[in-house]
């Protein structure tokens, strides 16, 4: 295979994430629980706002783990 055939398949791949990084971005926020898990970490203090999402990053990187593993076969 020729070496603009493999960038072509490089690009295609990119562009399909990044329409679901997209599309994850847009409609996110409709989602009532992402962002709001018992186990994310939020501080306010007077005009300060410190947010760590870690039970989302979790489930987050379990459910990619399990997506990226099927495909993977």
């Amino acid at each position: 295979m020729s070496p603009m055939h493999e960038l072509g398949k490089v690009l295609l791949i990119f562009g399909i994430f990044m329409v679901v990084v997209g599309l994850f971005l847009i409609f996110a926020p409709k989602i009532p629980f992402i962002g709001r898990l018992p186990g994310d970490i939020v501080i306010r203090r007077g005009n300060f706002t410190f947010y760590f999402p870690l039970a989302t990053s979790i489930l987050l990187s379990v459910l990619l783990t399990i997506l990226f593993s099927i495909f993977r076969k």
